[in-house]
């Protein structure tokens, strides 16, 4: 009886955290000058309760949300450098991701394109 309770509790923690087409790994694409190619890793973990983990810019995110709202899944989160924080908002379109991100200690804002990495 107890074996057959664990897995269920183990089968309904799976299906409450089913993946989102914007979970997983992505290559952001922060190219100021598309002749010299400049990409970071981005990693996604979007929680059943909204909250979001993983990491950009190969910074742990902070704290974060997501949501999918009129017709749209976008991500909003923080991570910092050590210095100061960068807040960034994401939306999947189509088939990759279109984000900015702001660092507020240094004074801009960027944006960048995201798509799955290659194999």
């Amino acid at each position: 009886m107890r074996a057959s309770l664990a897995l269920l509790l183990a089968l309904s923690a799976q299906l409450a955290h089913a993946a989102t087409p914007l979970d997983g790994r992505w290559t952001v694409d922060l190219s100021a000058n598309p002749a010299e190619p400049y990409t970071k890793p981005m990693e996604l973990t979007l929680q059943a309760d909204g909250s979001v983990k993983g990491s950009f810019y190969e910074s742990e995110i902070l704290a974060g949300r997501w949501k999918t709202d009129r017709g749209r899944t976008c991500v909003s989160f923080r991570t910092t450098d050590g210095m100061g924080p960068y807040h960034t908002a994401a939306c999947l379109v189509g088939d990759r991701v279109e984000g900015q991100t702001w660092a507020e200690q240094r004074n801009f804002l960027f944006n960048w394109n995201a798509a799955r990495p290659k194999p």
